[in-house]
Order: structure tokens, then sequence, then C-alpha cells
């Protein structure tokens, strides 16, 4: 009787051992992979005061371009959610960075507006194939007690690929021109392509080991079983989205959200210089400590809706907004020329920012299943594209017709409606976590 209970012990810690270990794998791929996909995307951003100097572009045409890009990674995102979710996530993942990489070291060799167009509007479908997978892998590996904490950590993978791109065009683009801002990151993913193929894998139960929810015994294996949901059709998934209020709430929440994040991304280097004076290098930097900040924020913001709300993501997410709403005002009204005051509002606005970015991709996670995450994080992004698109015309037109100022009214009264609608979810939480009475 005592072998047998000491052999139960020591099977249990092997298997213990064997999922952190496939867990740390899996999390730091999809984090440094991840990476990769903004090293690949983000650039454009810091290529466009430039392309307005060379050839003459006004701020709305290349707002048009980073409009199509939303938009077809918004549709992207949806369609290739659903993708996701009947696919091998490591060979997804995969294949859109390599398409990613191979899109981007294009742009390298062209001049034409229309192929700038056409080009990065490839780019951003094959981009909408990189987060899927994260959102599908996640759930599997982790469990709805420890989501929000890990999905902080893997969407560091933003900021850190945004903040490599951000550094490197002060330096890079002065040197060897634009250009270059796409060749060099294009080579580098297409190796990291290659890296993501071979770490992940796309299932515990593919390594012989139990899912995460009957490895922390939250569900047996009998109700695993009852709720197998392998085969939902399309309009099934559909349905089941479409009747979750709590998921509509979440997508209007982060379209207004995205609306003030996609456009601190893509204007704030141009703002910089028009506005604070700021050169190529001091407008890197300063975008650079944004993203590092949105890094330190999205894991804050993750623990606390672990551990101080239990798993409720509505409460983390209004109060990050509201922040967020003071941390623009503030960024506003910096004279010019103050760029230690400017690094400092842009660090507060990426840390409230990043925060209820992260928890948006959680709350999708727990108000779907494991055969629907992929899409419903997938509307969410869906959204927040529409919201990107909408900064992308709107605030490139106010710009170029109003000023800044009307830019910074419309990114905080976008940040004032994203606080409603996370307000709107306050008490909601996964049902496996109703459930369990945790």
């Amino acid at each position: 009787m005592i072998d047998s209970e000491v052999q139960v012990i020591e099977h249990k810690t092997k298997n213990d051992q064997l999922y952190r270990y496939w867990q740390i794998r899996i999390l730091y791929s999809l984090t440094f992979g991840y990476a990769a996909f903004y090293l690949v995307r983000q650039n454009f951003n810091f290529a466009l005061p430039v392309l307005v100097d060379e050839y003459g572009y006004t701020r709305t045409e290349l707002g048009y371009i980073a409009a199509v890009w939303q938009v077809v990674y918004g549709i992207g995102k949806f369609l290739n959610g659903y993708i996701s979710d009947r696919s091998n996530a490591r060979k997804f993942m995969s294949l859109g960075l390599l398409g990613s990489a191979l899109t981007c070291l294009l742009m390298g060799f062209g001049s034409g507006y229309w192929f700038f167009t056409v080009l990065w509007a490839l780019n951003a479908w094959v981009q909408s194939m990189g987060w899927p997978p994260v959102a599908k892998l996640l759930p599997r590996w982790f469990s709805p007690t420890e989501l929000g904490t890990v999905w902080g950590i893997a969407n560091v993978s933003h900021q850190v690929g945004g903040a490599i791109i951000a550094v490197l065009s002060g330096f890079i683009i002065p040197l060897y021109g634009w250009q270059s801002l796409f060749i060099l990151p294009a080579f580098f993913s297409l190796m990291i392509g290659c890296f993501l193929y071979e770490r992940l894998r796309d299932t515990p139960q593919s390594l012989g080991l139990e899912s995460i929810e009957v490895h922390r015994k939250l569900i047996s294996r009998e109700e695993e079983n009852d709720n197998d949901d392998s085969d939902v059709s399309f309009l099934a998934v559909i349905r089941t989205l479409v009747q979750s209020r709590n998921l509509w709430y979440v997508c209007l929440g982060n379209m207004f959200l995205y609306i003030v994040r996609m456009g601190v991304l893509t204007w704030a280097p141009t703002f910089l210089k028009e506005s604070k004076g700021a050169e190529f290098v001091t407008s890197g930097l300063q975008v650079a400590a944004f993203d590092i900040a949105g890094m330190i924020g999205g894991i804050t913001a993750g623990w606390l809706s672990d551990k101080v709300f239990k798993g409720r993501r509505g409460p983390v997410s209004f109060f990050f907004m509201v922040a967020l709403v003071f941390a623009l005002i503030y960024f506003w009204t910096i004279p010019a020329g103050h760029h230690y005051m400017n690094a400092i509002a842009m660090i507060f606005v990426g840390f409230f920012v990043y925060g209820p970015q992260v928890l948006v991709g959680v709350a999708a996670a727990d108000f779907a299943s494991k055969k629907t995450v992929g899409m419903a994080v997938g509307v969410t992004g869906t959204f927040a594209y529409i919201g990107s698109a909408l900064s992308g015309i709107i605030v490139g037109w106010l710009a170029d017709n109003y000023g800044w100022n009307a830019g910074f009214i419309f990114f905080i009264g976008a940040a004032i409606l994203s606080c409603i609608c996370f307000a709107m979810t306050w008490s909601a939480r996964a049902a496996v976590l109703e459930k369990a009475k945790i």
C-alpha cells in the first residue's frame, strides 16, 4: 500500500515537472515568436515621416495605407481565428511569420503609393495569422487562475518587438535609409519562423499529458468528455459568440481602446517630431519607453485580475482606462522641447493602455470554449482594428485640418467610452471558475 502511494506521488511529481517544462517552453516561444511579428509590422510607422519628406505623401494619404492595413488585419484576425481553432497552432503561426517577413522584405524594394498599399495589405493578412494561435495555445497550457498573468507575459511580445524596432529606426534610417528598416528585420524574422516551428506543440494531450483543467483538478475527466465541442460548426460558433453579451461589451471597449493604442503607435513619431521638436533618435527612444512601460502594465493588469479580483478582468480594465484619460491629458499639455517630460508621459500612456489590451484577450478566452477561443479573440481583434482604421484615417485628417489638439480630444473621448464598456463586465469571469467556486 505504501509502495503504491509512493509510486502515485512520484508519477504526479514527474507529470508536474514535465508540465512545467512545457509551459515554460510554450510561453517563451510564443513571446519571442510574436515579438518577431512586430519587427515586420511596426516599422512602417517609423518610416512615415521619411515617406512624407521623400515622396511628398500627405499624412492623409499615409493614413489611408494604415487604415487599409487595419481593416484587412481585422477581417483576417476574425477569419483566421476560426481557421486557427481547427488547425495546428504550431504550423499556423510559423507560416504567418514567414509570410510577414517576405512581404516586409519586398516593401524595402518599392517606391510607388499603390505598391506600398497593396503589399502592406498582404502583410496585414499574414500578420493576422499570428495572435490567434497564441490565444489558442495559452488556455490549453495554463488554467484560468493563472491565465491573466501568463497572458500579460506573452503580451510582452508586443512591447519587445515594438521597442526594438523603435530604437532601431532612430539609428538605421539616418544611416542607411528607410529601406533598411524593412529589409533587416525581415531576414531576422525568417529565422524566428523556423525557431517557432521547432519549439511549439499544439496541446498537452499530444505529449501524453492531461488537459490543464484536469491537471489542476478544476474538472474531472468525465466532465471534460461531456464538454467536448470538437464538432462545433462555423454557424454554431457565430451563434454562440453573438449571444455573449459580455463579449460584445469587451469588443466595443477594445474598439475604443485601439483608437488610442494604435493612434499613439502610428502617429507618435510624427507628433513628437512636428509638435514637440523631437529628432528621429529622441522620438524613437520615447516610443520605446511607451512599449517598455506597456510590458509592466500588461503583466500588472493580468496579475491583479488573477490574484486580487479572482479572475474578473472588468474592474482592472476600468481603472486602467480612467488613469489613461489623465495620462493623455498630461501628454497633450506638455510644452514643446521638454523631451524628458514627453518620455514620462509616454511611459504613463503605455502602462495604462496595455493593461486593458492584455485583459481583452483574457476576457474573450474566459467567455469562450477551447474550440472557439481563437475566433472569440479574433472577434475582439476585428473590433480593435475597426478602431485602428478609424484612428488611422481620422487622426491624420484631424492633424492636417485642425492640428494635433483635435487629435488628442479624439483620443480622450475614445478612452472615456472604453471605460464605460469595461465597467459593464464588472462581475464576469470564466465559467469553470464559477463552477469550481474558486
